[in-house]
């Protein structure tokens, strides 16, 4: 008999702190958010402002935002831990939270003073962005981006079209990707500027019109598609001319994470969902929940978002440590936005009829679940990336 083994320490990823934090979102996203869920979504609502403000006041703004700068000054665990949290109730509300956290560092200001004043107002819900890059012909291809800006004088003109600008018109300012350069002897996607534009709540600037895009879920805000017809806005110096294609790549592992850490939120409350209903719901004399059918699709579940969620942690300690993890932020972006579908989408089977029905939340996930697999770079693009780190690029590339 080999002899018992000394027990070793834990990775210690989860710490008093961050059971803490855990614990306030969820009982956040469970009492305060999933109700607003219930009655909005059904009728594409958007989230309301004083929800925002909330988040705010928790600091769920500036968990990345540092502690100088008036945020919390934590890392993409707790970062990550927040957003699972918020996406089990609602998914749009853990996206939001990026508005903040993802954009601390692309302030339009004159001046550091100033620039300070509004991170920390982000930090508390009260000056948030916008990303805006896809276009109708350009999505997983950046460096097919078309939309142009051009220098006059202290002033950028951008010209063009832009798609997919979620929260366009309540942020308060627009990160455009615009391309500045159309030198035929540089790569692809080089000449890519990254052009901010200030604006009020509630409206587009000058020179940009906007038109909803009707989706399927995602609901609580709107998402845009956007026209710049000779929209003017200042130099704020913001990033190298040419060089946000390098800005936005560095940035992509955080994002990736991110979106694995909705995709498990979503799943985890289709399987919560599907647990208890399972218990309820009686056929033939007896719950469904005794039925080996259905034990083993819930098994199945609850094992593939224990699993997802493991190699969650593992990228977000890694990220928080400075290490390099491309190949395993693809990974586990690419296996819970999978899991994520084929999990919502069992809890739908088990949930049968019901589950069709607007009356339960799990057809919410099953529709913000199938998101997860585009946006953030297909399923296919990460598949692209970890092939890529496996066995170098193609020749042929």
């Amino acid at each position: 008999m080999m002899d018992k083994p000394e027990p070793r320490p834990s990775p210690g990823y989860m710490t008093e702190e961050r059971i803490m934090i855990r614990d306030m979102a969820r009982e956040f996203a469970m009492q305060e958010v999933l109700p607003v869920a219930n009655r909005l979504d059904p009728e594409k609502g958007e989230m309301p402002d004083e929800l925002i403000a909330r988040m705010g006041e928790l600091g769920f703004f500036g968990i990345l935002i540092p502690e100088r700068l008036g945020g919390l000054g934590l890392g993409f665990f707790e970062y990550c831990l927040v957003a699972e949290e918020l996406s089990r109730a609602w998914m749009s509300v853990g996206s939001i939270i990026a508005r903040g956290n993802m954009f601390y560092t692309a302030i339009p200001a004159k001046d550091d003073a100033e620039r300070a004043e509004k991170i920390r107002a982000m930090a508390q819900g009260r000056y948030l962005g916008a990303f805006s890059m896809s276009e109708p012909s350009a999505g997983s291809d950046m460096a097919s981006i078309a939309c142009r800006a051009e220098r006059d004088g202290d002033e950028w003109i951008v010209t063009g079209s832009k798609y997919w600008c979620t929260f366009a018109d309540r942020a308060d300012f627009l990160q455009v990707i615009c391309r500045t350069s159309h030198d035929p002897d540089a790569p692809r996607w080089a000449g890519l500027t990254a052009i901010l534009f200030e604006k009020s709540r509630g409206e587009f600037p000058v020179g940009v019109s906007g038109q909803p895009i009707p989706k399927i879920g995602y609901h609580g805000w709107k998402t845009y598609e956007l026209a710049f017809d000779g929209a003017r806005t200042p130099d704020y110096g913001f990033g190298e001319v040419g060089g946000a294609f390098k800005a936005i790549v560095s940035g992509l592992e955080g994002a990736r994470a991110h979106t694995a850490a909705r995709s498990i939120g979503l799943a985890r409350g289709a399987l919560e969902d599907a647990l208890d209903y399972a218990k309820e719901r009686e056929q033939f004399g007896h719950p469904i929940s005794d039925f080996q059918a259905i034990r083993f699709k819930l098994a199945t579940m609850a094992t593939e978002v224990e699993a997802a969620r493991a190699l969650l942690w593992q990228v977000c300690h890694k990220l928080d440590n400075g290490e390099n993890c491309a190949r395993e932020a693809a990974m586990v972006k690419y296996y819970a936005a999978e899991m994520a579908e084929r999990v919502t989408s069992e809890a739908l089977q088990i949930l049968g009829g019901a589950g069709y029905t607007t009356l339960y939340a799990v057809e919410r996930h099953w529709r913000d679940a199938r998101l997860t697999k585009i946006f953030e770079g297909s399923s296919e693009i990460q598949q692209r990336i970890i092939a890529d780190s496996l066995l170098g690029k193609p020749k042929h590339a």
